[in-house]
């Protein structure tokens, strides 16, 4: 039996990333086990999330458990996937439920494939888990373009894992990988990070430019633009220039602003056909990140004196009511420069 047979994980979130995550952790490891919010009962009964991934049959290794408390075992391992507004409070729920169990957050392994904010401080979700777990060792990031779907197949995919632990990094990247999906690994959380959230919003910009009429010579502009925007507040905070140019950052934000598979574009080209953004949430049913977090960029760009008109634009269409059609004259009326990030 190999090594990471001997190895077991929880991961908690049964939506569609959280449930691919966990068919893509169950090829490896000897126990996944897998907790929702709602319907567990029926993931188990199915063996498979009818809901967000049809058809898609679980592996043996993984299981549903239906108590949350039950995602606490000895190994410690665990992987979030819930929406940004909802981590903390389930990190809050799971310190709790470690300590209940009489065991040290301090030895656990903590990852998470959320993208996005906190809700109320805008903090990177890093953050987050060292306010919540202050003595944790090893904690870190799934990213990169993927859509859950898609990785739940076994169709190719690239992800890139961030970690705080640079012994641990490649180790964890291994629990993902499998003969169709390929794992990098790197120190940069914080560029990670930042991408999985900032392509989001690009997203927006591109679903509404498309759903303008506007046509593939925009979106193309909006997708080069919106790098360099990633890129230069994905810099002042502290990640890396080329994580920007890696799978999750230009990667990530390709895949999002070009597929209809892509719930924030598919957001972007409702309000861009002239529905009301409640009108378009109801719609498509599930989490659109890109509400927050293009309300957090703005407010962190502006208060670091960074310019990101595309950031911007989508903020006021998606918050302070402005029309689509407005958004994209101001971005067109901007003062012509030289072009760079």
């Amino acid at each position: 039996m190999s090594a990471l047979k001997d190895q077991s994980i929880s991961v908690i979130g049964a939506g569609s990333w959280g449930t691919a995550l966990a068919i893509l952790l169950a090829q490896n490891l000897g126990e996944v086990r897998l907790w929702g919010r709602n319907g567990t009962a029926q993931l188990e009964s199915d063996r498979s999330n009818e809901r967000y991934l049809p058809g898609v049959s679980f592996p043996a290794p993984l299981t549903v458990v239906e108590e949350f408390k039950d995602t606490v075992t000895s190994s410690l391992n665990f992987l979030i996937v819930v929406p940004s507004h909802a981590f903390r409070a389930t990190l809050e729920e799971l310190a709790n439920a470690i300590d209940q169990k009489g065991l040290s957050s301090s030895s656990a392994t903590l990852l998470w494939g959320t993208k996005g904010f906190d809700a109320n401080s805008g903090d990177l979700l890093s953050e987050v888990v060292e306010d919540v777990f202050p003595d944790i060792q090893t904690y870190g990031v799934v990213s990169g373009p993927s859509f859950a779907a898609e990785t739940a197949k076994g169709m190719p995919t690239g992800l890139s894992i961030a970690c705080n632990n640079d012994t641990r990094a490649e180790q964890l990247s291994a629990w993902f990988r499998t003969a169709t999906t390929r794992v990098y690994f790197t120190d940069d959380m914080v560029g990670v990070q930042l991408g999985g959230a900032i392509k989001n919003v690009m997203a927006v910009a591109t679903g509404i430019s498309d759903g303008l009429g506007y046509g593939a010579n925009a979106r193309a502009a909006l997708i080069t633009r919106g790098l360099a925007e990633m890129t230069r507040l994905g810099c002042a905070l502290g990640g890396k220039a080329n994580t920007f140019s890696g799978l999750a950052g230009v990667g990530d934000l390709i895949l999002t602003c070009t597929d209809n598979q892509s719930r924030n574009r598919r957001f972007g080209l409702g309000i861009g056909a002239g529905r009301s953004r409640e009108q378009v949430v109801a719609e498509i049913g599930q989490e659109i990140e890109s509400i927050n977090t293009a309300k957090e960029l703005y407010l962190k760009a502006s208060g670091l004196g960074i310019e990101m008109p595309i950031t911007e634009q989508v903020y006021e269409v998606l918050h302070n009511d402005v029309s689509p059609d407005i958004a994209v004259k101001r971005l067109l009326a901007r003062d012509p420069k030289a072009e760079g990030i």
